[in-house]
């Protein structure tokens, strides 16, 4: 059996998760360095980019939603809320537009039907782009995972309407069999 050595390396430096470093090779191919940003976290079970960011970004405000618990991360405003409700949560409502960057690490619970997977992948990068133009400020990034399939152009252009750069990304910490990338958007 292979050792994932991402996982191995996430798990020596003290990370909740690979990911860790899909966000982080995003992060500096783009050159980010907003040291004081407020970020909003969509998706952010188990906490591994929030953490990663608050180490790295230690003056910055960070708010995480995701639909699972978390164990807390030092400096992580967390609610455990499905993200089409998050209009509801005063505490991050309130900073509507204020956000300098909005992250998202979620994916469906996949079904094994492609048809049906490539919708409900398609409606939930929607439902999150949707909060990232509703909470991003007027300079803000956004950054999503999504999936290779028949709809990621059609998404990739809806997110063309609201950013003037997309980029994408399939970071070397992702399965090389996975299909998902990362869509970069800034405003």
């Amino acid at each position: 059996m292979l050792q994932d050595t991402w996982a191995l390396k996430a798990q020596r430096e003290g990370y909740r998760s690979r990911a860790v470093y899909k966000l982080e090779e995003i992060l500096v191919k783009v050159k980010y360095n907003n040291q004081s940003c407020k970020v909003l976290d969509i998706g952010c079970a188990p906490g591994g980019w929030s953490d990663y960011l608050i180490k790295k970004y230690p003056k910055s405000s960070l708010y995480g939603i995701d639909l699972l618990d978390i164990k807390p991360v030092k400096g992580l405003k967390f609610f455990r809320e499905d993200i089409c409700n998050i209009d509801n949560i005063t505490e991050i409502h309130n900073k509507k537009g204020s956000f300098d960057l909005v992250i998202s690490d979620l994916a469906p619970n996949l079904s094994g039907i492609r048809d049906v997977d490539e919708i409900n992948i398609h409606e939930l990068n929607l439902e999150t782009l949707r909060v990232a133009v509703s909470y991003l400020n007027d300079s803000g990034t956004f950054i999503v995972k999504t999936f290779q399939n028949t709809l990621l152009k059609n998404f990739r252009t809806e997110m063309e309407n609201y950013f003037s750069l997309v980029q994408t990304f399939k970071p070397a910490a992702s399965k090389s069999k996975s299909g998902e990338i990362y869509l970069y958007g800034d405003k």
